[in-house]
C-alpha cells in the first residue's frame, strides 16, 4: 500500500462521520433510482413476459350479436394473425358471504378447440366440461376475497335466470390483470370478479347458439392497428358493435400503463435531487479538508508527487464515499424493491411478480453516484493541482471579514456580538452558505412534493363522492329499459329517492382527433348524481349540446361553442354535429353529459334508460339488498359508500408507505447537510469557541454561536423549500396524469407547516450531536493548534 493509500485509509477513517452522512445523502439518490428504474423494468418486463406467454390481444370490440362465421372474415382482415370470438357479459351474484350482491364479467371459454387468445393461467383445478351447466372456473383474487377453494358453490344470474355455479378451478388472465368493476374507481375483489364458463353453457343462458358478443384479435408485428380497428368495426356495425378499441384503451392495460408511467416520473424526479445535495455535500467537506492539508499537500508536492497523483488522492477520496453510498443505496433500493413488489401483487394479479434489476441499473446506480461526487469535488482538486508548493507550505492569510457588514448590522439596531459573529461567519463562506441553505430547502421540497398528497385526495374525494356522485346506489341494467323501470326501483323497501341515467357508446371528433367514450345522459334538476363545472357548481343540463370534462376539451382541442362530430357506436349509428355548452371539471375518466331527453331523441329512441341512481334509508339496508339480487334486469349494482371505504383503505395504505419513504430520505439529506455544515464550522471556529470557555462562558453560551448558525441557514431555507416543493408538486401532478384520472393539486398551509417541522426536528437532532461535542472540546488541545 502505497503512502497516499495509507493517508486515504486514515482519511476515511478519522472523517467516517461525515463520510457517513454524505453517503447516506448518496445512497437515498441511488435507492430511488434503483426503485423506481428497477420497478419499472420489472413490471415492465413480467407484463410483456406475461402478455406472450398468455397471448394477450391487441384489438378488443363487444357487440350484440353476431353469427361465428364472420370469424373466418375477420380473420382475413390484412394484419390479423389471430382471432377469439366468444361470449361476454356482466352478471349479478349472490353470495353466501355477502350481503350486498356482487358482479361478475362472465367469459366463454371454448368447448372444442383451446384458447388462441387471452389464455388462462390456471392455479388449481380444470377447465369446465363443455356444455356443463354448472361448473366454472373464477379469477384467483375473487376466489380468496371470499375463500372459495375447488368444490366451493356460489349463485349468479345469467340473463335472469338464477343458477348455482361449482368452482371447478382457479385462474389469473393476462386480460384481467386490474380487475375493475362498473362504477367502480378501484379493484374490489369481494364485490366484483371474473367467470369463465363453457361456451355452451353461456349460448344456451343467452340465446346466443352459434353467436358471439366479443371479439378479439392479434395482430401481424407490422400490421397497423388503426385500419384493423376501423374495417373491424366495419363488419361489427351491422351487429350492434360497439367501436373496437386497442390495448391502450383496454381498462386493464391502460392502469398498468398509468402506473408505469408514475414510476417513470419518480425514477425522474427524485434521484437528481439526492445526487446535487451529495455533489454540494462534497464541496463543502472537501474544500475545507483541502484548507486543513495545505502543509500536507506543499510536503507531498515537494518530495516529489506530481499534481496528477495528489488530485487522483482527493478524487479516491470522495470515490470511496460514492461506492460506499452506493453500497447502501443499492442494498435498500432492493429491499424497498421487494416491499413495492409485494405492493403491487395486491393491485396487479400477475402469476408471477419478480423484482429483478437489470445489472445495467446497478452500474447506471454506481455510476451516476461517483459522478456526481466528483463533479462536486472537482472545484476543490483544481485548487490543489493549481498550488505552488511553497504557497501550499506557508500558513494561510488570516480571514478578513466584510467591515460594511458589521456597520451596516449595527447600523439596523442593537445587535448582540454574538448574531454579529454569527452573521460574519456564514457571509464570509457565503457559497458554503448558500449550498446548505438549497440542500435542506430541496429536502423541504421533497416533503412538500409527498405530504400535498393527503389533502388533494381528500379534495377528490369531497368532489366526487361528496359533491358530484352523492347516490347511496347505482343499478345498471343488462339493457335498456322503459322508464317504468325507474319507478319499479323506487318502490323497493327503504328507496328515498330515485333518479334515472342513459349511457351511450360514443366517438367523440373534433378536427382529426377522436376519442371513444360514453355519453351519460342526465334528467333536469338531478340531484344525487351531478355534474360540477370547474367552479364545483352544478350545472343544469341544457336541453341541446353536451357538456364535456376538462380533460377530454384539452384532448379533442375544443372550447364553448364549438360543434363536435358524435358518432353513435349502437343503434342507428348516426353521425351528427353538437355544439359544446359547457367545460365541466371531471378527475376520473373521460366524460360527456346530455340532458337525457335529448339523448333519448339523438338515438331516436322513446324515452329508455341505462340504470338507476337511489339514496335509501340505511335501516333498510339489509331487505334492500336482498331485493336488488333478485332484480333479473340488473346486471351490476354499485355502493357508494363501500366504493368510498376501497377506495380510501387502498389509497391509506399506499400513500402511507410512500410518505413514509419520502419522509425518511428527506430527514436524511437535512441530517447529512446540518451535520456537515455543523463540523466544517466547528473546526473552523474551534479555537473562538474554546478561547469564549475560557474566558468564562458557560458551554450553552459558546455552543450558541454554532447553534444559531444552524437555526438561520434552516429558517432562510423554508420558503425556498415551499417555493421548490410547490414547482415540484405541480411536476408530479402532471407526471402522473393521465386520461384514466387525474390528481388535483392542492397545497394546504397546513403542508408548509409540516415539512418546516419535519425539517427543524432533523436539524435539531444534528445540532444536539454536534453540541455534545462542542462540550467534549479539550480546550488546551485545542487553543495549541492552529485550526
Amino acid at each position: 500500500m502505497s503512502a497516499l493509500q495509507r493517508k486515504l485509509m486514515r482519511d476515511l477513517i478519522r472523517l467516517w462521520p461525515q463520510a457517513l452522512a454524505i453517503a447516506l445523502v448518496m445512497a437515498a439518490g441511488a435507492a430511488t433510482l434503483i426503485l423506481g428504474v428497477g420497478a419499472h423494468a420489472s413490471l415492465s418486463d413480467t407484463r410483456s413476459a406475461y402478455y406472450e406467454r398468455n397471448r394477450f390481444a391487441d384489438v378488443f370490440a363487444t357487440l350484440t350479436r353476431a353469427p361465428k362465421i364472420l370469424a373466418d372474415e375477420i380473420g382475413r382482415i390484412p394484419g390479423v394473425s389471430a382471432v377469439d370470438v366468444r361470449i361476454q357479459k356482466t352478471a349479478l351474484l349472490d353470495l353466501p358471504d355477502m350481503v350486498e350482491p356482487a358482479s361478475a364479467s362472465i367469459v366463454s371459454l371454448p368447448d372444442v378447440q383451446p384458447q388462441r387468445l387471452n389464455i388462462l393461467y390456471l392455479r388449481s383445478g380444470r377447465l369446465p366440461v363443455a356444455g356443463d351447466e354448472r361448473e366454472a372456473v373464477i379469477s384467483e383474487p375473487f376466489a380468496k376475497a371470499h375463500g372459495f377453494d375447488l368444490g366451493s358453490t356460489f349463485q349468479a344470474i345469467l340473463n335472469g335466470r338464477k343458477r348455482s355455479l361449482h368452482v371447478v378451478g382457479i385462474a389469473l388472465s393476462p386480460e384481467f390483470i386490474y380487475a375493475l368493476g362498473p362504477w367502480d374507481i378501484m379493484p374490489d375483489d369481494r364485490r366484483f370478479g371474473i367467470v369463465w364458463m363453457s361456451e355452451k353453457t353461456l349460448a344456451a343462458a343467452y340465446d346466443l347458439t352459434g353467436a358471439f358478443s366479443s371479439v378479439a384479435l392479434k395482430l401481424l408485428p407490422y400490421a397497423s392497428e388503426g385500419a384493423v380497428i376501423e374495417q373491424l368495426d366495419t363488419l361489427l356495425n351491422r351487429y350492434g358493435g360497439l367501436g373496437a378499441i386497442g390495448r391502450k384503451d383496454q381498462t386493464s392495460h391502460a392502469f398498468l400503463d398509468a402506473e408505469l408511467k408514475q414510476l417513470e416520473a419518480m425514477s425522474r424526479i427524485l434521484p437528481p435531487i439526492f445526487l446535487v445535495v451529495a455533489a454540494f455535500l462534497v464541496n463543502m467537506t472537501l474544500t475545507r479538508l483541502i484548507t486543513l492539508e495545505r502543509e500536507q499537500i506543499g510536503l507531498l508536492k515537494a518530495v516529489g508527487y506530481g499534481n496528477m497523483a495528489v488530485g487522483l488522492h482527493y478524487l479516491q477520496f470522495v470515490s470511496a464515499i460514492a461506492v460506499i453510498g452506493a453500497a447502501i443505496g443499492i442494498a435498500a433500493g432492493i429491499w424497498l424493491g421487494g416491499g413495492l413488489t409485494r405492493m403491487y401483487s395486491d393491485f396487479f394479479h400477475f402469476p408471477f411478480l419478480v423484482f429483478r434489476i437489470d445489472p445495467a441499473t446497478y452500474l447506471l446506480a454506481v455510476g451516476t453516484t461517483v459522478i456526481s461526487a466528483v463533479l462536486g469535488a472537482w472545484q476543490a482538486v483544481r485548487g490543489v493541482v493549481r498550488l505552488p508548493p511553497a504557497v501550499a507550505m506557508t500558513p494561510p492569510a488570516p480571514t478578513q471579514y466584510r467591515q460594511f457588514l458589521v456597520t451596516l448590522y449595527r447600523a439596523l439596531g442593537r445587535i448582540s456580538q454574538t448574531v454579529t459573529m454569527v452573521v460574519r461567519h456564514l457571509s464570509h463562506g457565503w457559497i458554503r452558505t448558500a449550498s446548505s441553505v438549497l440542500g435542506i430547502a430541496l429536502a423541504g421540497a421533497i416533503l412538500v412534493g409527498s405530504l400535498w398528497s393527503f389533502d388533494s385526495v381528500d379534495f377528490m374525494i369531497d368532489v366526487t363522492f361528496h359533491q358530484a356522485d352523492r347516490q347511496d346506489a347505482t343499478v345498471s341494467f343488462t339493457q335498456e329499459e322503459p322508464y317504468a323501470a325507474l319507478y319499479e326501483v323506487a318502490r323497493l323497501p327503504g328507496v328515498l329517492r330515485a333518479e334515472p341515467y342513459r349511457s351511450v357508446a360514443v366517438k367523440l371528433r373534433h378536427g382529426h382527433v377522436e376519442r371513444r367514450a360514453a355519453v351519460t345522459g342526465k334528467p333536469p334538476g338531478t340531484d344525487l348524481s351531478r355534474v360540477l363545472d370547474q367552479h364545483f357548481t352544478p350545472v343544469r343540463l341544457p336541453e341541446s349540446g353536451i357538456v364535456l370534462s376538462d380533460m377530454l376539451a384539452r384532448i379533442l382541442d375544443t372550447q364553448v361553442g364549438d360543434l363536435i362530430e358524435v358518432e353513435l357506436l349502437e343503434k342507428n349509428r348516426r353521425v351528427v354535429e353538437i355544439p359544446v355548452t359547457a367545460i365541466i371539471q371531471g378527475y376520473l375518466g373521460l366524460m360527456s353529459f346530455m340532458d337525457i331527453d335529448a339523448l333519448n331523441r339523438l338515438v331516436r329512441e322513446g324515452t329508455v334508460i341505462s340504470g338507476v341512481h337511489m339514496i335509501f334509508d340505511e335501516e333498510q339496508r339489509v331487505p334492500l339488498l336482498q331485493e336488488l339480487k333478485q332484480i333479473p334486469a340488473a346486471s351490476f349494482v354499485a355502493l357508494q359508500r363501500i366504493s368510498l371505504q376501497k377506495f380510501r383503505e387502498t389509497l391509506a395504505q399506499n400513500i402511507l408507505v410512500m410518505i413514509t419513504v419520502y419522509v425518511s430520505l428527506a430527514v436524511i439529506i437535512v441530517f447529512g447537510v446540518i451535520y456537515n455544515f455543523a463540523r466544517i464550522s466547528l473546526s473552523e471556529q474551534g479555537r473562538e469557541i474554546a478561547s469564549l470557555r475560557v474566558l468564562g462562558f458557560t458551554r450553552t453560551e459558546a455552543s450558541s454561536i454554532l447553534l444559531a448558525e444552524i437555526f438561520l441557514i434552516v429558517a432562510l431555507a423554508q420558503p425556498l423549500g415551499w417555493l421548490i416543493g410547490s414547482g415540484l408538486a405541480y411536476m408530479m401532478v402532471k407526471g402522473f396524469e393521465s386520461e384514466l384520472y387525474r390528481v388535483p393539486l392542492v397545497l394546504e398551509p397546513r403542508v408548509f407547516a409540516e415539512s418546516s417541522l419535519i425539517v427543524m426536528g432533523a436539524a435539531l437532532v444534528a445540532a444536539l450531536i454536534v453540541r455534545r461535542r462542542i462540550d467534549r472540546l479539550d480546550l488546551v488541545e485545542v487553543l495549541k493548534t492552529r485550526e
